[in-house]
């Protein structure tokens, strides 16, 4: 007598292994291309918000900071540039924040 067992096939697991990795084939590259664009915004956001410490700064002490002089008197927790790593924040004379590229060391 054959007993009624229930599972899947070899054949049903390799099916469904295959979509599986059809399904990671074609996902990876598409969040691996947004990654870019996901830092970059991230960048722009913290620009942003350095912008508006700058700004904050300015209307309290009537001059033009640093980014050390924001570290310093607590307007920011630490320079660490943009989130990403490959930009530095700088801040002009005028108070105009950017964010340039990193030196190639």
């Amino acid at each position: 007598m054959m007993k009624n067992e229930k599972g899947f096939t070899l054949i049903e697991m390799m099916i469904v292994m295959l979509v599986i990795s059809v399904l990671l084939i074609v996902t990876i590259p598409n969040v691996a291309k947004h990654n870019t664009n996901i830092n970059n915004k991230g960048c722009d956001a913290y620009v942003k918000m350095v912008q508006a410490q700058v700004q904050s700064y300015i209307m309290e002490n009537n001059k033009v900071p640093t980014m050390t002089m924001l570290t310093e008197e607590d307007y920011l927790i630490e320079d660490t540039g943009c989130p990403n790593g490959t930009k530095n924040v700088l801040i002009d004379s005028e108070g105009n924040v950017t964010a340039v590229a990193k030196p190639a060391s």
